[in-house]
């Protein structure tokens, strides 16, 4: 039987009560409550933690009826119940100086207002510390304190990093109470897109658990494959679930699911047309400037790699290109490697959405509007499918071409092989292809494979001073790249690109069949 899709409702009495679909995330809450008291959970925006953050609120307020039919029904104590303090950063202008002060005092005064509680108290802290005292006397339980979206006022104001790093003062000031006040807490949870370092952020507050790594709590928030076959069953019929796992399914923390966004999922099903939902949210321009800082092409993104360490922390002044994006949700976690005792992560692209729509962003830094225009994703998969090399080969010439002398001059970056490689790459990227970098064979490791219909492409990129050497397609020949993929049925071809220092084109463009 269908029901309403919750889109955008984060309330989770309105969605019990409205008859709303709803994957019960209950029995992770159960088993939080039951292992400890005080935990941070990052999941990227629009992942479902605000749901499980009002979950909490109304498990915790002994709500009953809202649970009827859910995993925590019949294991919960429905006759004790916790006073609640809820702060959420998820709505305002922290972009301006002093705001979020005014932000955290306007939160008190609603909570205080609900309670008939005297604040008596003009600074963030020592308001926080008296609520939760008062409220432990007051009904002789301690509180369960949630804080969502607790990274945004700092998250909002990168662009002026003197503003970010007062709101993280503040907000360092505000959270220390929680350990000030332990003996009034029953409960706390922090959520939020980036983990910032416990000396930057958390310094007093070293106690939280942080699940955002815990394998047995990857699937906290998000769907699974199985959610979608039996909770959203009705919505399938006339989807390819192929097309939906490809496009977006692919999200992992460590645990033995592979996840979808919901945002993306609850719009695919009220549309019925795959499109980048979640990312047409929120243009990555900070996140794009930032890899452009750090001198990371689009060739190098999805060969990542990182440390628990340096996945977990984040800071302004210190912000690692591969914690900025696993923690927005740009590049998962697809592999780990526990040779050398601490695991070292494998990252990658969750699915299509993200890796074709951040390519679009990232062309933009590696060329001007005008020479993006000359280039159309349909046509581009077109020519591949069928084979048309020449097609292909004068499509690149006359977008390298179009590129204006001025641009080359002013991007030093363009003199070196990576900025072709990195152009070619967001191109079919972008165009929505399957695109590997660095793609290893027992041979050594091809620049960029191109996957289409029952074709691959293996590119080999290299930069000249201005004639053709016949370098590039020597090397794919020599090292036999080609042999990891025949099989029946598909066809390889070797493609070698040399662009020339002098003209900043094409100079050689090979292409051999190699079976």
């Amino acid at each position: 039987m269908k029901r309403k899709l919750p889109i955008g409702i984060q309330n989770f009495r309105q969605i019990r009560e409205d008859g709303c679909y709803y994957v019960d995330k209950t029995g992770f809450a159960l088993r939080l409550i039951a292992e400890g008291k005080h935990y941070f959970l990052s999941r990227p925006r629009r992942f479902g933690k605000s749901l499980f953050v009002d979950t909490l609120k109304e498990l915790f307020e002994g709500n009953e009826p809202l649970f009827r039919g859910l995993a925590a029904h019949g294991s919960w104590d429905w006759s004790v119940r916790h006073p609640v303090v809820r702060l959420d950063f998820g709505k305002g202008d922290f972009t301006t100086a002093g705001y979020l002060q005014r932000n955290i005092m306007g939160q008190f005064d609603r909570i205080e207002r609900g309670l008939d509680i005297a604040g008596g108290y003009d600074t963030g802290p020592e308001r926080f510390s008296h609520l939760l005292r008062t409220l432990h006397e007051r009904t002789g339980k301690r509180v369960v304190v949630l804080v969502d979206e607790y990274d945004k006022p700092i998250l909002d104001a990168l662009d002026t990093p003197e503003v970010a790093a007062a709101n993280r003062d503040c907000l360092r000031g505000l959270y220390s109470t929680v350990k000030s006040s332990d003996a009034d807490v029953q409960f706390v949870f922090f959520t939020g897109v980036s983990k910032f370092s416990k000396v930057s952020l958390f310094s007093d507050l070293n106690q939280l658990i942080d699940i955002t790594l815990t394998p047995r709590y990857s699937a906290v928030c998000g769907y699974t494959d199985k959610d979608l076959e039996t909770v959203f069953a009705a919505e399938l019929p006339g989807l390819d679930r192929d097309a939906i796992r490809d496009w977006y399914n692919g999200y992992g923390w460590r645990g033995p699911e592979r996840l979808y966004n919901p945002f993306d999922i609850l719009l695919l099903f009220y549309n019925r047309e795959f499109r980048g939902y979640w990312f047409e949210t929120a243009t990555p321009s900070f996140l794009v400037r930032t890899l452009a800082r750090s001198g990371l092409g689009s060739v190098d993104v999805e060969g990542l790699h990182g440390t628990m360490a340096l996945l977990s922390s984040f800071d302004i002044e210190d912000m690692e290109p591969e914690a900025l994006l696993f923690q927005t949700g740009y590049l998962t976690v697809v592999g780990e490697d526990l040779s050398g005792g601490e695991p070292v992560f494998r990252l990658g692209y969750p699915n299509r959405e993200v890796r074709q729509s951040l390519n679009e962003h990232l062309l933009r830094t590696m060329a001007p509007p005008a020479s993006r225009r000359l280039t159309d994703g349909a046509h581009l998969r077109t020519m591949l499918a069928d084979g048309e090399l020449e097609g292909l080969e004068a499509s690149l010439r006359a977008f390298f071409a179009s590129i204006p002398h001025d641009w080359y001059r002013r991007n030093d970056i363009a003199r070196y092989e990576g900025y072709y490689a990195s152009v070619c790459y967001s191109h079919f990227a972008a165009a929505g292809l399957a695109v590997a970098v660095e793609d290893a064979t027992n041979h050594g490791r091809v620049d960029i494979s191109v996957r289409v219909a029952e074709r691959v492409y293996l590119i080999e990129i290299k930069v000249v001073e201005s004639a053709a050497t016949g370098a590039a397609m020597a090397q794919l020949q020599a090292r036999r790249y080609a042999e990891k993929y025949r099989r029946p049925g598909a066809s390889v071809c070797l493609v070698a690109m040399e662009f020339s220092r002098e003209t900043r084109n094409i100079a050689c463009f090979e292409a051999q069949d190699a079976g």
